[in-house]
């Protein structure tokens, strides 16, 4: 058994989707109800709650972990009493890039390396699902408002993620392994948005936004640290940050997707 945390976000429903198509038993784990494919079971659970875990850890023996929750020690013990041996997160690049900023998935790591599981990380930099943030201002009046116009940064499609983990969680060899995930190029958010345009067929105008104006949007929704190390990423990327890892290739055999192969499979949101 198979359970993969954050079963109906992004990653997760795709990934219950695929290890199910493969014929694993799976356990999708999210904090409310949802929709999941047929013949994927459901734990209504909370990793900041360890405690609840046990229903959905009993019995399985490999877990895909998201940074949840405050404390990451609590819910691989739960995962060790269920029977799980084997543990896959989904980190994030900041973690090796600037560990000051996201502390969080830096320390998620510490303990998934400190816990005795046969462990994989894997480190995507941002997701070419992120323009979903772009969809009320572009249906409004097609229209994109970003900071940093220019700077590219090679995102990932979160269907690559969910690949990446299925094949990891089902096949040997990946023990003891941090892998960087990113997309094939680097694209700037204004090739972004004309990107969209294309999948819809019409012009999306770019307009960049001050730091400052970025920031305080963000601020919103996204707590300051991680605003703060969000924005250094977008606006002065280092060289690792802007590297186009191999390593999606290596585990899949096959390139990357691209920004406009997750547009043009996205276009309806942004109609």
């Amino acid at each position: 058994m198979i359970v993969v945390t954050g079963a109906t976000g992004k990653v997760g429903h795709e990934l219950v989707r695929l290890l199910g198509e493969a014929g694993e038993r799976v356990t999708g784990l999210s904090r409310q109800s949802a929709p999941l494919p047929e013949g994927v079971r459901h734990s209504v659970a909370d990793l900041a709650e360890p405690a609840g875990l046990k229903a959905a850890f009993d019995g399985a023996d490999a877990l895909f972990l998201l940074v949840a929750g405050q404390d990451p020690q609590a819910i691989l013990d739960m995962a060790k009493a269920g029977g799980i041996r084997r543990v896959v997160l989904l980190s994030s690049q900041g973690a090796g890039t600037r560990p000051q900023a996201y502390r969080h998935a830096a320390a998620f790591e510490d303990a998934v390396r400190g816990s005795g599981l046969d462990w994989t990380i894997l480190r995507p930099g941002g997701f070419d699902s992120n323009a979903f943030a772009w969809a009320e201002q572009i249906r409004a009046d097609r229209t994109v408002a970003a900071p940093f116009g220019d700077v590219g940064l090679p995102a990932i499609d979160p269907a690559d993620i969910a690949e990446v983990a299925a094949v990891i969680l089902r096949e040997a060899g990946h023990a003891g392994r941090t892998y960087e995930l990113t997309g094939p190029a680097l694209v700037t958010p204004r090739e972004r948005a004309a990107t969209i345009g294309e999948a819809l067929g019409t012009a999306v105008r770019f307009v960049e936004q001050t730091r400052e104006e970025a920031r305080a949007q963000m601020l919103q929704f996204m707590p300051e640290p991680i605003v703060e190390g969000t924005l250094a990423i977008l606006g002065e990327p280092t060289a690792a940050e802007q590297k186009v890892s191999p390593d999606v290739q290596r585990i899949l055999g096959r390139t990357p997707r691209t920004f406009a192969d997750w547009a043009a499979r996205n276009n309806a949101a942004f109609r």
